[in-house]
């Protein structure tokens, strides 16, 4: 499910922005995103963003500013001596006068960093937490939206399957029906051209057989009872994504087997209508979570 949520909070030396967005995805992945000195807030943010959300591709990007003119940069001066003497050293091999300021020093690696003894305290913690769960319950609204424009369509997904499964069930009967009117046109029809002896209890026989073989009641009972189970997990308060995802896999499940059992035309037929909304349910119910 996609949604985007913004929060905020500030104490008299940090002002903390969080960004989270979602978009879909059958698992769950969290990014995030945050400066060099707070990147043991990553863990943290992980569990929280976890309570919330148990699908989707999850990008958290968290903003740290610092105020009253604090910065977060240092010299190390260690490395700047340690720099500056290799320099000066070089500089007498070749003969040549060493620089006359440490401004070329800045841009070597290790000489300015973050500050490391104004990294992570609890308050600035508490901060990211408190910016975090406001942007979390933002983008919970965002999802909210999405899930009940999402639950209408699978509702009516699911009332197309049931109309069109009571018209399979409707046309069933008359299967065997045109079944047994065939088999005595074909019957009528060797007898006339042959000495054949056949009762009415081989006719009987065989259609019985047939209208075993094609028997599809218990196929549409499940397939009904699986609907009703699926409309109900859409009323339900937890997640119930992989459990809808599992009801698609037995609705497919059965009205194939029907396809195959029946035997008929336009069976067949309105078994492919029916497929075409479970396979539209399975798009929707994979971004469910």
């Amino acid at each position: 499910m996609t949604g985007f949520g913004e929060g905020s909070s500030a104490n008299d030396r940090l002002a903390v922005s969080v960004e989270v967005r979602s978009v879909n995805n059958r698992h769950l992945k969290i990014t995030t995103r945050c400066p060099d000195a707070y990147l043991t807030l990553e863990s943290e943010v992980e569990k929280i963003v976890r309570r919330s959300i148990t699908r989707g591709t999850v990008t958290v990007h968290v903003r740290i500013d610092r105020l009253a003119g604090q910065s977060p940069y240092a010299l190390d001066v260690d490395a700047v001596s340690h720099y500056w003497t290799q320099l000066r050293q070089v500089a007498d091999k070749l003969h040549v006068a060493p620089p006359a300021d440490l401004s070329p020093l800045l841009a070597l690696p290790g000489v300015v960093s973050e500050d490391s003894s104004r990294t992570l305290t609890p308050e600035d913690g508490k901060l990211v937490h408190d910016a975090l769960e406001t942007a979390l319950a933002t983008l919970g609204e965002f999802r909210v939206r999405e899930g009940k424009a999402m639950r209408d369509e699978l509702e009516q997904q699911c009332l197309t399957i049931q109309n069109l499964t009571e018209g399979i069930r409707d046309r069933a009967p008359q299967i065997v029906d045109a079944y047994r009117t065939k088999l005595l046109e074909r019957v009528n029809e060797l007898l006339r051209s042959s000495n054949m002896d056949i009762t009415d209890a081989d006719i009987v026989r065989e259609v019985s057989l047939f209208a075993d073989r094609c028997d599809i009641t218990e196929e549409l009972t499940r397939l009904h009872c699986h609907i009703d189970q699926f409309r109900g997990t859409l009323d339900s308060e937890a997640s119930m994504g992989r459990r809808l995802e599992f009801l698609c896999q037995e609705l497919f499940r059965e009205i194939n087997t029907i396809g195959s059992k029946a035997n008929d035309v336009e069976i067949a037929h309105t078994v492919v209508d029916v497929k075409a909304s479970i396979e539209k349910i399975r798009e929707i119910v994979q971004n469910v979570e």
